[in-house]
């Protein structure tokens, strides 16, 4: 039997990640946003607005000038947004007791799992949950740190700036993948200079530009057709359709 944990944006707010509505109140807050941007925030605010999402899918899709620069600087702002989330989980335990009982530990609930898959793009597993590297039994597979001579040892290193590794698209049945669907604040295309980092309320388009979050994708669907699979999710609200059409496609077609 398989077993695999998908987590969402409520598995990180026991850590203090926050929520989209506690994302688009920063927003407000950000200085770096024009008043035109915050117009479009507000308005997407709205009952049925599709709230900070839909107005990064509205200039994701635009292409004169202004709107492309808006873009740039909302997707800046939401990357400073999450790397204030990673700094604040270095100040947090992972356990939720100082000496946790083995029998409700989260590390060892968490090594249960074939495979991780999150739609989250904050650092919270790689600072507490894999382990130091160079010898860990869960990984980020198809991926390698950008500066690995600048490490230090330090936390830090845990969620450094990584870039695609295409010769290590293929997963090792004997190390846990931990598989982030839409990417991360610290992942970025060196070659282009462009963050994978997919939000928005067209994910699905995005997500075809990076063969590494398309080879993701795939992998999802793949590990819910295995026969005897079991999904277990927590913290996710159903809101993407890309990944609810995974899971119940797969759910009335697996073996």
């Amino acid at each position: 039997m398989t077993h695999l944990l998908l987590t969402g944006a409520g598995f990180s707010k026991n850590w203090g990640g926050l929520l989209a509505s506690e994302v688009f109140n920063d927003l407000l807050s950000a200085s770096e946003l024009d008043q035109t941007t915050r117009d479009m925030l507000y308005k997407a605010n709205e009952p049925r607005g599709g709230g900070f999402e839909a107005v990064l899918a509205r200039l994701q899709g635009a292409t004169d000038a202004a709107n492309v620069k808006r873009c740039e600087t909302l997707t800046s702002v939401l990357a400073g947004i999450f790397n204030m989330m990673g700094g604040a989980y270095m100040q947090r335990q992972f356990e939720f007791a100082a000496i946790p009982d083995t029998r409700y530990s989260l590390t060892p609930f968490l090594g249960r799992f074939d495979t991780i898959f999150t739609l989250n793009q904050d650092t919270l597993i790689e600072q507490k949950y894999l382990p130091g590297l160079p010898t860990r039994r869960a990984h980020l597979p198809g991926l390698k740190f950008m500066n690995p001579s600048a490490m230090t040892g330090a936390v830090q290193d845990k969620f450094a700036m990584m870039e695609p590794n295409p010769s290590d698209f293929h997963l090792s049945p004997s190390i846990q993948p931990y598989i982030k669907l839409h990417g991360s604040v610290n992942w970025m295309e060196s070659n282009t200079g462009q963050r994978m980092l997919i939000m928005g309320g067209a994910k699905t388009a995005f997500l075809g530009r990076f063969p590494l979050l398309k080879w993701y994708q795939d992998e999802f669907r793949k590990a819910l057709m295995q026969p005897g699979a079991r999904l277990m999710v927590m913290g996710y609200s159903f809101s993407d359709e890309h990944i609810n059409d995974a899971i119940f496609t797969t759910s009335k077609t697996a073996p």
